[in-house]
């Protein structure tokens, strides 16, 4: 019963659409900042358009045609006003649509992306899982400290030595993605060394979790019970130990997902994919605003809708937290 001063629930609607608006609020404040930032950028892009040798003249011609001798707020205005009418606006280097620049962009880095989260959930339970039942051993010891050795290596350096040994020296990967099409599947191969760069440190985290849940499961009384009613160790391990051992690395799993988009970036920058990494690199260098600003959206509405899934996910599961008595 809810005392006289004690706050109602919140049920599960209320608290999403409390969470979208904020979310909504969060992806305005990032394009805002990121607009004024560009803004802020050193050079022109209608000097660059210009040519390397460019004529003043040619120069203004050019931004009238592109609107940059508009005031920033006006042009920032005009942006938010197409937003609602699903248009991001036109790259003003490449002439083309900026949502078909990205849709075109974004194929490479989704796949990374992808196929990250496919192999990183049932390699980091298994690390876990095999750490936690050989705790204390030669194997756990040595994959706990290769753990902590691993992360805390950062993605540029780990990336950077592996295109130097197994790219280069050893030639055993292609160093680079350059000359590969939209399809990283066609190729397999360019995808070994950007993908052990994006596993490295999400594998040593969610693996971490696992094995301290696996281990709190594995000394609690109901599989102490199961094994009393004479179940077999595999299937108390597996059906009653691993289900709540995994519970802590589902919130972290949804922080490696959001992380996944500036690891993207950082490899693909380094590998030279053609991605949303590389389109971004490239539209800051030619000060590109509209392609910035829509990257900006995309990145920031990928965050907020990853966290929202996870905020909902654990409300669900632990009601008490919106609010209840």
């Amino acid at each position: 019963m809810l005392g006289a001063g004690a706050a109602e629930p919140v049920s599960l609607p209320k608290y999403a659409v409390r969470r979208l608006l904020l979310g909504l609020a969060q992806i305005v404040a990032v394009a805002t900042l990121v607009f004024a930032l560009t803004e802020a950028l050193p050079g022109d892009a209608a000097v660059v358009l210009a040519g390397d040798v460019p004529d003043p003249e040619r120069i203004e011609r050019i931004r009238q045609e592109l609107g940059l001798d508009r005031p920033a707020p006006v042009r920032y205005a005009d942006w938010l006003l197409g937003l609602l009418r699903g248009d991001l606006g036109s790259s003003l280097t490449a002439g083309r649509p900026v949502a078909g620049f990205l849709a075109e962009a974004g194929g490479p880095t989704v796949q990374l992306a992808a196929i990250t989260l496919l192999l990183l959930v049932p390699l980091a339970v298994a690390v876990g899982v095999v750490a936690a039942i050989r705790e204390g051993r030669l194997l756990d010891r040595a994959l706990t400290s290769a753990g902590i050795g691993l992360y805390s290596v950062p993605e540029f350096a780990l990336a950077v030595v592996l295109v130097a040994l197994f790219g280069i020296r050893l030639g055993w990967f292609p160093p680079t993605a350059v000359g590969v099409g939209p399809n990283l599947l066609a190729q397999p191969a360019v995808l070994v060394l950007p993908l052990l760069v994006l596993l490295a440190r999400p594998i040593c985290s969610i693996s971490r979790l696992v094995r301290a849940g696996m281990i709190d499961a594995l000394r609690s009384d109901y599989v102490r019970h199961a094994h009393r009613l004479g179940l077999s160790t595999r299937r108390v391990r597996l059906a009653h130990a691993l289900p709540n051992a995994v519970a802590p690395a589902v919130q972290q799993l949804a922080r490696t997902t959001d992380w996944l988009l500036s690891g993207v970036i950082t490899v693909e920058a380094v590998f030279v994919v053609p991605g949303l990494g590389t389109a971004l690199v490239s539209a800051v260098s030619a000060r590109d605003i509209p392609v910035i600003q829509g990257l900006a959206l995309v990145f920031a509405a990928t965050t907020v809708a990853v966290n929202l899934v996870a905020d909902l996910v654990a409300f669900r599961l632990a009601p008490r937290a919106g609010g209840a008595a």
